[in-house]
């Protein structure tokens, strides 16, 4: 190597450190800053074309000024009646929060149950609070306290999202710790090494920090909208992501360090050999997640661009600022291990030889029992309820607005504090307020008057009758109660608008379900796109695509009989079938492009035989370390206390570990080894024979083991 030109092989690494270094500095604090531009008013992401999201922009017009409503509900201490003087002073009471911190407008008076065991008030709150709300919160929480032997609870969509606010302000901090230390333990377990854990992790960090400015600038020009729920995704996804691409770049640069001591040499070959893996997986996912533009739910729409934005600052760490670390440090970052010579280890450990002998000498009985097993997981994905969570299984632990609502639902209609909403033309208000109260599952339809008992408010022509429902809001009856009551309202006349919170909860389950149906083909016909481009085979492609769907219907088949009986849900929200297709799909066929990559580089060297058992070998164990450490990530979002994530938690997690270590590790080598060079069709592959072990210059299963890659 010619002296003068050492030192500039060794600047551009060095550059690439400094670089990322001043980057990280500069924009690492920025994962920790998406809470300011982030929003958990869940009417914020209702769907874009849905009758109920018109009736918001409508019923605005009949209030000076938006208002989200808190619920006070007061039953007595004793258990038994409320007296008139404790309405006197609940009415009281809330007559002196007019004009308080966070209150809009003025709050009613204290209405007793017909069972006359409770009392309840509304307070109208800003839209606008952000996270001065649980201060709000907690102010009229002491102040309705107040009201002599009463107990006072806080219902209503303003309690709903405080406690939301709540839940979700531990992404900052527990969330993004949990999901680091459970990635450093598996790192050091894995490398049994000091530093390079923390380089890897160093670098996901980097990629967190350039993702998360991003998506600040885009959230705080109004271009995404991003909730609780999307950023702490992001953060997940990104480190998990990171981390895979990185152990795929680690282990290549471990085997080209065992033979040769040129470390930029090593880190350059290692760059090469794992970019087309990497770059088709990363594409999977990003491509993937940018489906779900094509959904009509604005969080869904939001995820799309926010998490590909954060798998492509994953690549971009990856492929840049790690062979730049891995050029100057070389068999240091390894420390106190030494990288051992590519015959000698084969990233086999032993067990990945027997798994290679066990799919050479039994391909068809392994890959027959493996889809049998996930075939019977299933069969009971049709057991799988997504039809929405109702209010008291939104939250894993005991929130307070949960326990509030129910204690108003006992005592009130069940549909009290959030009725559903009609905006009909002024001249048809009699017939369709008849309509509404004579619909079953509507207790009561009052039209919104300028004073009470006055005439009705007509604004543009229209007037708004609140018609409270006989159910819970959240109850699968109170939607019926919804259909029932725009086909009877809609008979009267065609234009009236229904809405209101139960039916947002309708249309966004209904729209859900169109959404699954809309991206589910096209992300399943990117991957297979992707894959033909980089396997240059159709058979192969396909089969993949099929291994990975079939290890989703397991993987919900499974959780939906662990939900049920395990965690005690009564079904998930709409969208959670859609988000793990998504993820797991996407990241199914990850672990399958790591091993196939390496499958047909080496089966253009030895044959389809010997390339697969090779591929297997050389790959097993960074492919399920990759795999563990994903699975582990995703798990940390069981941190945030909301059935949601733990949902998306479990699956993503159960079908990775599932994917990995049936799907990747057995049924896909059975396959490829079963069907042998035909698999590569139509690529020239396939008309080449196969090297036949017992002639000259063939290779037995146990050689193979020896060989490594």
């Amino acid at each position: 190597m010619n002296s003068a030109r050492r030192p500039v092989r060794w600047l551009v690494p060095l550059v690439l450190v400094v670089v990322w270094l001043g980057l990280g500095g500069a924009f690492g604090s920025y994962a920790g800053k998406l809470g300011e531009v982030s929003t958990n008013d869940q009417a914020a992401f209702l769907p874009q074309n849905a009758e109920s999201t018109k009736v918001i922009e409508q019923q605005k017009a009949f209030n000076q000024r938006e208002t989200l409503p808190a619920i006070v509900v007061w039953t007595s201490s004793e258990g038994g009646d409320v007296s008139p003087a404790q309405q006197k002073a609940a009415t009281a009471t809330l007559q002196s929060l007019k004009g308080a911190q966070g209150v809009e407008g003025v709050p009613s008076p204290a209405l007793p149950s017909e069972d006359g065991k409770a009392l309840q008030g509304v307070v109208p709150l800003s839209p606008d609070l952000g996270e001065e709300l649980g201060e709000v919160l907690d102010e009229i929480q002491v102040a309705v306290d107040e009201v002599p032997d009463t107990r006072a609870q806080l219902a209503g969509p303003a309690a709903t999202q405080g406690d939301l606010g709540e839940a979700f302000a531990g992404i900052d901090g527990l969330l993004l710790g949990v999901a680091l230390a459970a990635v450093l333990l598996i790192l050091l377990l894995v490398y049994r090494s000091v530093l390079l854990p923390f380089l890897i992790i160093i670098s996901s960090v980097f990629a967190l920090g350039i993702a998360g400015a991003i998506v600040y600038v885009l959230a705080d020009n109004d271009i995404v909208r991003v909730d609780g729920q999307v950023q702490g995704i992001l953060s997940i996804l990104v480190i998990g992501a990171a981390t895979d691409y990185a152990l795929l770049l680690t282990a290549r640069f471990r085997e080209e360090l065992a033979t040769t001591s040129d470390r930029a040499a090593a880190a350059w070959a290692a760059t090469r050999g794992s970019f087309g893996a990497i770059t088709a997986s990363a594409a999977t996912v990003a491509l993937g997640l940018l489906a779900l533009l094509l959904s009509d739910l604005t969080n869904n729409r939001a995820l799309g661009p926010v998490g590909a934005i954060g798998v492509v600052c994953a690549v971009l760490t990856t492929l840049t600022f790690l062979p730049a670390v891995l050029a100057l440090m070389g068999k240091a970052a390894f420390w106190p291990a030494k990288p051992k010579s590519a015959d000698a280890d084969t990233g086999g450990h032993g067990i990945w030889r027997r798994v290679a002998h066990w799919v050479d000498t039994r391909p068809r009985q392994l890959w027959i029992v493996t889809t049998g097993v996930l075939l019977v997981g299933a069969a009971f994905f049709p057991g799988l309820q997504s039809k929405g969570v109702p209010l008291d299984e939104l939250f894993v632990n005991d929130a307070p607005s949960v326990a509030a609502q129910q204690t108003l639902g006992k005592h009130f209609p069940g549909g009290s504090g959030q009725p559903a909403v009609i905006i009909t033309d002024a001249a048809d208000q009699a017939a369709v307020q008849k309509a509404a109260t004579g619909t079953p599952g509507v207790a009561d339809a009052q039209v919104v008057t300028i004073s009470p008992g006055g005439e009705p408010l007509v604004v543009d022509g229209l007037v708004r009758i609140n018609a409270t429902l006989s159910d819970a809001p959240d109850s699968d009856a109170a939607k019926e109660a919804v259909q029932n009551l725009r086909d009877e309202v809609h008979a009267v006349d065609a234009n009236t608008l229904v809405g209101g919170y139960t039916a947002q909860q309708y249309d966004t389950q209904r729209t859900a379900e169109q959404d699954k149906n809309l991206i589910i083909p096209v992300v399943l016909a990117i991957i297979l796109a992707i894959l033909i481009v980089l396997l240059r085979s159709l058979l192969l492609s396909v089969l993949l695509v099929a291994t990975v769907g079939l290890n989703y219907l397991a993987t919900l088949g499974i959780a939906g009989l662990v939900f049920e009986h395990g965690f005690g849900f009564s079904g998930t929200d709409a969208s959670v079938p859609l988000y793990g297709f998504v993820f797991l799909v996407a990241l199914g066929v990850d672990y399958n492009i790591f091993l196939m990559s390496r499958v047909r580089e080496e089966t253009l060297r030895h044959g389809t035989r010997q390339g697969m058992l090779r591929g297997l070998i050389a790959t097993g164990g960074v492919i399920t370390s990759a795999g563990v450490v994903l699975a582990a990530t995703f798990a940390a979002l069981i941190v945030i206390p909301l059935a949601f994530l733990a949902q998306i938690a479990f699956i993503v997690a159960f079908g990775v570990l599932l994917d990995t270590i049936v799907v990747r590790s057995l049924l896909v080598p059975a396959l490829v080894r079963d069907i042998g060079p035909t698999v590569w069709w139509p690529s020239r592959l396939s008309r080449e024979p196969d090297a036949d072990p017992s002639a000259p210059g063939g290779t037995d299963t146990n050689a193979t083991a020896k060989a490594g890659s």
